[in-house]
């Protein structure tokens, strides 16, 4: 038997463009001698639907799509995931199901089991968990179906279940597994999902075909990596992160180990330079947008935001304004200039001091016996968003942020000024992981200027100001700010492991206190396993830790 896995890019509710999609996918693997065609987890409606699912149209239209398959199923079996809806009065309306389509209608329907509620997860809200587990026979063999996470109780270890799918499956004697999977990208995660694969083959003596989704769906990446396993944890083939392919793979090659490609490259900075370029492509192309601003400072986050902006987009589609204040120096303009043209991309140089200073005047008479400080700084950061925002108003472009994970994370920006914009590039990515970044894109020779990367980090938003009057050095700072978010430690926990007291505590004060400001920002793509937004949800009005 040759078995097809179709990673493909699929748009939330863009029901005809998906199903163009998938009917195309299916000529080509008929073509190739295929006798069945995998899709991934609800790529008929795209993951992660939300509450569209509370939409009795849009189920409608998901079902339209699954007759549609069925209709295409005739000299090839397709796999699929959709929806269904539960005929029971009691439980939840839908199933989270993988479709079985074959000889002109449908087969067989396996519905997901194990239902992830954490971190960007929340399907428990929508889904009615499965409660028979049955299998497919075709063309004389026996096939389990499971969804993505049915495969993640591995030996009953995983302490979020109490069931184990993959077990019940196994009453049934299968020959081999398909899993479809909408399995989001982090850049430590597909280490870790291909060895969760291995030990379910390993356990159950059994082949593995995975089909995941690839491509952005707002700030939540799939980056792909399909991959078919040898029953003894072999890897036959993985697919490659971050684009759509189409392959075809015999049974019994897999089985006899015959042409072992083996696994993808995971380089962590080559990961995220990829899915970051990915998710701004997609933003765009599925928003139906071309072109890009940004404010571009002469430092390093500006810097590689529009570098990936240039990427993804295209270098004539990026334009980046150049908004001096009396307080930039003289090599910031410098470098910056240097930038847009070694990127090729258009730039603008408007000074702000004479704005500025209108603003100063306006407010004179309101603030004359307070001190100069943080409002007068933060005027300089908002008069240069409201400039932004009039050429993304004017001509239709969209602002991209350039805000970095660590300076999120303490509030080290200004609302309505510097954290303006529709997304949110690097907010996942912290300063140091930056400099990282910066010395990945020039590993060929240099696009970011040298001198942008090793000067000091600075606003720039008084004389002789850097970051380090404000902030802890960042490979401090991030070390703290990645045991609190990402690994979720305590106050204790921190110091325990031998971080300064004073620091821990006003770090995470800082992080705590700066809810409000992340509640008002936009999107970010996702590329840690804890980012800021649907991911990562806290109260704004709390006093842990403050």
């Amino acid at each position: 038997m040759n078995i097809a896995l179709a990673q493909i890019n699929v748009h939330v509710g863009n029901f005809d463009a998906n199903l163009a999609k998938m009917l195309e996918y299916t000529a080509s693997a008929k073509a190739q001698g295929a006798d069945i065609v995998v899709f991934p987890e609800l790529a008929t409606v795209g993951y992660p639907p939300r509450d569209f699912l509370e939409f009795d149209d849009f189920v409608n239209k998901a079902e339209a799509v699954i007759q549609e398959l069925a209709k295409a199923a005739e000299g090839i079996a397709i796999v699929v995931g959709s929806i269904t809806r539960n005929p029971m009065v009691e439980g939840k309306n839908l199933y989270n199901s993988a479709y079985f389509l074959a000889n002109g209608r449908v087969q067989n329907v396996q519905h997901k089991t194990l239902l992830p509620t954490y971190d960007i997860f929340d399907e428990y809200r929508y889904f009615e968990p499965a409660h028979e587990w049955n299998v497919v026979r075709y063309q004389g063999k026996t096939i389990g179906l499971v969804v993505c996470e049915d495969s993640w109780n591995v030996g009953n270890e995983n302490p979020l279940y109490k069931v184990n799918p993959m077990d019940k499956l196994m009453e049934h004697k299968p020959d081999l597994i398909i899993n479809v999977s909408a399995s989001p990208f982090t850049y430590d995660h597909a280490e870790e999902r291909i060895n969760m694969l291995k030990t379910n083959c390993q356990l159950y003596n059994l082949p593995m075909y995975y089909v995941n989704h690839v491509g952005a769906q707002t700030e939540v990446l799939f980056d792909g990596g399909s991959v078919v396993l040898h029953a003894d944890g072999t890897v036959i083939d993985e697919m490659p992160y971050f684009k759509e392919a189409l392959r075809v793979y015999n049974t019994e090659e897999v089985n006899s180990k015959d042409n072992i490609f083996g696994e993808e490259p995971k380089e962590k900075m080559t990961l995220i330079h990829d899915g970051i370029v990915m998710g701004i492509q997609n933003y765009f192309g599925k928003l139906g947008f071309k072109k890009a601003i940004l404010g571009l400072s002469g430092g390093i986050d500006s810097a590689l935001v529009a570098v990936l902006a240039a990427r993804a987009l295209g270098p004539e589609n990026v334009r980046c304004i150049l908004l001096p204040s009396h307080y930039s120096s003289d090599h910031s303009v410098n470098d910056a200039r240097e930038l847009a043209q070694n990127l090729g991309c258009q730039y603008d140089l408007i000074p702000i001091e004479g704005i500025y200073n209108s603003y100063i005047d306006a407010l004179k008479p309101h603030f004359w016996a307070k001190d100069e400080g943080l409002a007068e700084e933060n005027l300089q950061a908002r008069a240069r968003g409201m400039l932004l925002m009039a050429f993304s108003n004017k001509f239709g472009n969209i602002l991209l942020n350039t805000s970095n994970k660590s300076e999120m994370a303490v509030g080290y920006g200004t609302l309505y000024g510097d954290m303006c914009g529709g997304l949110s590039v690097i907010g996942d990515v912290y300063k140091t992981e930056c400099f990282e970044l910066a010395r990945y894109i020039n590993k060929d020779g240099e696009v970011i200027p040298e001198n942008i990367i090793t000067k000091p980090p600075s606003a720039e938003l008084k004389p002789d100001q850097f970051d380090s009057d404000s902030l802890p050095p960042y490979d401090q700072l991030d070390a703290v700010l990645y045991q609190y978010i990402e690994c979720t430690k305590s106050p204790q926990d921190i110091i325990d492991m031998g971080f300064d007291e004073a620091l821990v505590k006003r770090t995470l004060r800082l992080v705590n206190i700066s809810e409000f400001k992340r509640y008002q920002t936009a999107p970010v793509l996702r590329v840690s396993r804890k980012s800021f937004g649907m991911g990562r949800r806290m109260p704004i009005v709390a006093k842990y830790l403050n």
